[in-house]
């Protein structure tokens, strides 16, 4: 069976852990910072915060801004649920941004449409999403945000190794040219994984030091106090994220180059083999700025020319040992929102959710793989 997504474990990771194992520390130690120095190198950011999750990371990042009920964010409706949820847990409302309908990315349009629907409320943070990898245009969302009055955090866990290029101006997603602060998550189908962990990048030393004070429950230790002695000014969480995850975490970041190259033969491969099946199939559309490492093969495909449903699609492939997932139902439609904001309808995001259907995609895949899974989707599309 080809799953979707699916980490890649070397034995020099499983070394790695079992180092971490032996060690002195397994929590609160020394690899959580070599992991935080080497994840900074690596992106182009001056700090970087290893939390528990790509959720924590996200809450962590609302915290440090000091984000407060009655205050707004804006999220585009294409994302998996903490990008909107990390709002609400600090009590902020959510103003839900439409998405291109052939890139699933928010852009400077449909955020100045979500602008004039802030109804009054001040406007804290603009959190575009790095939907499979390919960046959102930073450049045009930072300028509509800071006219706004409000930051961009990127949430970027499908996007590390992806480097833009917008005018003259090159980075790496992570690197927070753009942005205030940057959020990654480990989860095993992501482009590193250390089973679950997350990290906050960013270029202020204020921000990460409330970043650290907050993931460990708001604690400090004065300086010149007793040994023993610790105060909590404020309330935090433990995000923490343990040296044997932190261990692995290191051992996969230094593959990163060689996962990433990877993922764009495979992606290549991918693009290549699809073309045939247009116009019912179709790659996700990548912007110009954005050269992606993809954390998911996303085609879209218009189930109703097929004359199947997507289940059918699903159904059909699974039984060729092909796995598929969406990614993802729009967030402004799950009931919790629904009741929280009423019903309303964003175009652009309904017609990426109808035609969306990722196909496998990870380092351990061959091309032969990629020609498999094509070859599957023909046959059960009658094309």
């Amino acid at each position: 069976m080809l799953p979707y997504g699916r980490q890649t474990i070397e034995d020099d990771d499983i070394a790695a852990v079992a180092e971490a194992l032996r060690g002195d520390f397994l929590t609160t130690g020394p690899t959580v910072e070599a992991f935080e120095r080497a994840f900074a190198e690596k992106v182009g950011a001056r700090h970087a915060v290893a939390c528990a999750n790509g959720t924590a990371a996200l809450h962590l990042a609302m915290l440090a801004l000091e984000v407060q009920p009655g205050e707004t964010i804006i999220a585009p409706s294409i994302t998996f649920l903490a990008t909107a949820n990390c709002a609400r847990f600090v009590g902020a409302e959510v103003v839900f941004a439409d998405v291109d309908p052939d890139t699933g990315l928010m852009t400077p349009a449909t955020l100045a449409d979500a602008l004039k629907r802030l109804e009054g409320r001040r406007l804290r943070a603009v959190l575009p999403v790095h939907l499979r990898g390919d960046a959102a245009d930073l450049a045009g969302l930072k300028d509509l945000a800071q006219g706004a009055g409000a930051v961009l955090v990127e949430d970027a866990p499908h996007a590390l190794g992806t480097t833009v290029k917008f005018g003259n101006s090159a980075g790496t997603i992570g690197d927070c040219a753009y942005s205030a602060m940057a959020t990654f998550s480990f989860h095993p189908v992501k482009t590193i994984a250390t089973g679950e962990g997350g990290m906050v990048t960013t270029n202020d030393a204020r921000l990460a030091e409330r970043l650290r004070r907050l993931r460990t429950h708001g604690m400090v230790r004065p300086e010149g106090g007793d040994p023993w002695w610790y105060e909590m000014p404020e309330v935090g969480f433990n995000y923490r994220l343990p040296d044997i995850l932190c261990a692995l975490g290191l051992s996969q970041l230094a593959k990163l180059d060689r996962f990433a190259a990877r993922r764009r033969i495979l992606a290549a491969r991918y693009h290549e083999a699809l073309a045939p099946l247009a116009p019912l199939v179709r790659p996700a559309v990548r912007p110009e700025w954005s050269d992606p490492v993809l954390h998911l093969m996303v085609a879209l495909i218009d189930f109703a020319a097929a004359g199947q449903t997507r289940r059918q699609v699903v159904e059909a492939l699974k039984a060729r040992e092909v796995g598929t997932q969406v990614h993802y139902i729009p967030v402004h439609t799950q009931p919790y929102y629904r009741e929280r904001y009423g019903e309303f309808d964003l175009p652009g995001a309904s017609a990426w959710y109808d035609r969306c259907l990722s196909l496998p995609l990870y380092p351990g895949m061959e091309e032969g793989d990629v020609d498999r899974v094509v070859e599957a989707l023909r046959e059960v599309l009658g094309l």
